[in-house]
Order: C-alpha cells, then sequence, then structure tokens
C-alpha cells in the first residue's frame, strides 16, 4: 500500500549534495545505488517520475517516513529538483554517519557543518534548503512497494 512520505529534516538536503559530490550515487539499470558516507551500507532507489511514487531502503525513508537523503540525491541527478554543483562540493567529503553518531542530534551536526562551510556561505545552503523543500513539497511523493 502507497503512502505519502513526509518531509525530511533540513539537513538531509545538504546529506544528499553530499553524496552526489562524493561519487556515490550511481545508476544501475532500472534503479540507484546510494553507498553511505562511510561506505559501510548501500541503499536501494527507485523512482516512477511519471506516478510521483519512490522507494528506497535507508533508514528515515523505511522507519521515519520521510523522504531520505538517496532520494533526494536520484531527483536531483534527475533534475527533479534543484542542484548546486559548488555548494555541493562544499560539503565533499563531510562524514556523515560519524557525525550523527557522535551527536545523535541534527541541529549539532548543522552547527558542525556551517562552521565547515563558513558563516559567509550558510546563508546560501539555508537558502538553498529552502527551495529544495519547497519543490519537494509541490512533488507530494508516496513511497512504493518495495522492490
Amino acid at each position: 500500500m502507497e503512502r505519502r512520505l513526509r518531509m525530511p529534516p533540513r539537513i538531509k538536503v545538504l546529506e544528499a549534495l553530499s553524496a552526489i559530490a562524493d561519487g556515490r550515487v550511481r545508476r544501475e539499470g532500472d534503479h540507484y545505488v546510494i553507498v553511505s558516507s562511510d561506505g559501510s551500507r548501500s541503499y536501494t532507489v527507485y523512482v516512477d517520475e511519471g506516478k510521483g511514487l519512490v522507494y528506497s531502503n535507508d533508514n528515515g525513508t523505511v522507519y521515519r517516513g520521510y523522504v531520505g537523503y538517496p532520494i533526494m540525491a536520484v531527483l536531483m541527478m534527475l533534475g527533479l529538483l534543484s542542484f548546486n554543483k559548488e555548494l555541493s562540493e562544499g560539503l565533499r567529503g563531510v562524514p556523515w554517519r560519524e557525525l550523527n553518531e557522535k551527536y545523535k542530534n541534527y541541529s549539532m551536526v548543522m552547527d558542525v557543518i556551517r562552521r565547515r562551510v563558513g558563516e559567509d556561505k550558510w546563508p546560501l545552503y539555508e537558502k538553498f534548503i529552502d527551495e529544495v523543500l519547497g519543490e519537494l513539497r509541490k512533488l507530494n511523493l508516496r513511497l512504493m512497494d518495495k522492490h
């Protein structure tokens, strides 16, 4: 049964940008594979653009019911969500899994990322996150049955 996916935490937009910068998103036939920042996991993403259906086996999508970063990364690569190469490059090499496990708090991880990219550039990231979340809201994505 299909269910509508909720909006993700803001930080997930940045994780998607980072996955693209790191070259961790690749197409394999009818689906995409996204490798986690530490290389220990990989996620499978399917997108049916015409029906607004998506699937990913990442924790955010499966257990929390929001659009996970692997889905957003694929949608950016497909041109269905905005992508900014410069902002993406600024997030190359971020150890997301390590940071998330260390702080167990997205706002604390966001502070680390803000310091990493620099206070002067941070407003560009905030604006980009708002833009992507607005686009995502309009897509009204639903979770397709597991593949």
